[in-house]
């Protein structure tokens, strides 16, 4: 199986997992301050970035340079 075929899989089942968990978080701070919840909603929404990339960068490193 080729890299991008395992980051493909690998980064949806990681988008799934980590869209619950921040639903979860995010259910738990409803009632409190409005300042902590858009500290929060700021994090999880960036949060997620730097897994892919990192999934990213290794899919496109096993892939060859074709010449021509």
């Amino acid at each position: 199986m080729s890299r991008v075929l395992i980051a493909l899989f690998s980064g949806l089942v990681f988008f799934v997992v980590y869209v619950v968990a921040a639903m979860t978080v995010a259910d738990r701070i409803t009632g409190l301050n409005w300042i902590v919840q858009l500290v929060y909603f700021a994090i999880a929404g960036s949060l997620w970035v730097f897994p892919v990339w990192g999934l990213m960068v290794w899919a496109a490193r096993g892939r060859r340079e074709r010449p021509g």
